[in-house]
């Protein structure tokens, strides 16, 4: 049994959705962001980063319990287990994880960027309504996601032909385009990469964890406590 530390979010999503998909038993434990639960020091012996996504899993390497943190690494660490979604060949796994950190190093830190200056700054106290922040990171999550449609315009998936973690890490991100204020009309391979994963049953069972939980980070207490606290 994996226990999975969660918060409905798209870093959260792509565990959810990989355990879906590998059909591993786990069990929830939520660690409400906006609440301040990411820094109990609990937690912290799991997440040194105060960040969730993590995860314990009691049969680790060798039979042996293994705590992880980072959703790459989890991803990365779950589809070594199971020997699923990590790419067929040598080739394909060396494609499948130069995707996944794409992902980790570009699309999530600038489409991160972009809700937080696009949907949150300006409703802070006092507003942090930037044009420069909002527009330089509007601008460089469009350019990824035209990297993006130009690898989907030869490719069924991201790394390829076949359905991998790369396309579990990128997809919670790239499903929130209108939040980050982008569009599709120029990008109908994203667009169709889009509708083609989120018709997948495990997807939406990923995605619906928790689904009630989100959105409780919009007030201004929690958002003291998600953005201003180190």
């Amino acid at each position: 049994m994996i226990d999975l530390y969660y918060w409905p979010t798209p870093n959260g999503w792509k565990i959810t959705i990989a355990l879906e998909e590998m059909g591993l038993p786990y069990t929830v434990h939520l660690v409400d962001i906006g609440a301040g639960d990411q820094f109990d020091p609990d937690f912290l012996k799991i997440a040194p980063n105060n960040r969730m996504p993590a995860i314990t899993d009691a049969d680790g390497p060798d039979g042996q319990p293994i705590s992880i943190f980072e959703s790459g690494a989890i991803l990365q660490y779950l589809a070594r287990k199971t020997g699923r979604f990590g790419g067929p060949t040598e080739r394909d796994r060396i494609a499948v994880d130069q995707w996944l950190m794409w992902q980790m190093g570009g699309v999530g830190p600038m489409a991160g960027q972009a809700h937080h200056f696009l949907k949150y700054a300006p409703d802070m106290d006092p507003p942090q309504d930037i044009p420069y922040a909002k527009d330089r990171y509007r601008r460089e999550t469009g350019r990824l996601y035209r990297v993006l449609d130009t690898q989907l315009a030869e490719n069924e998936f991201v790394a390829g032909d076949f359905y991998s973690i790369a396309d579990m890490a990128i997809w919670p991100w790239a499903s929130l385009w209108e939040g980050q204020q982008q569009t599709l009309e120029d990008k109908p391979h994203l667009a169709c990469w889009l509708d083609r994963i989120a018709a997948r049953p495990a997807v939406r069972a990923g995605r619906a964890v928790a689904a009630e939980k989100r959105g409780e980070t919009r007030d201004k207490a929690a958002q003291d406590r998600l953005f201003r606290q180190s």
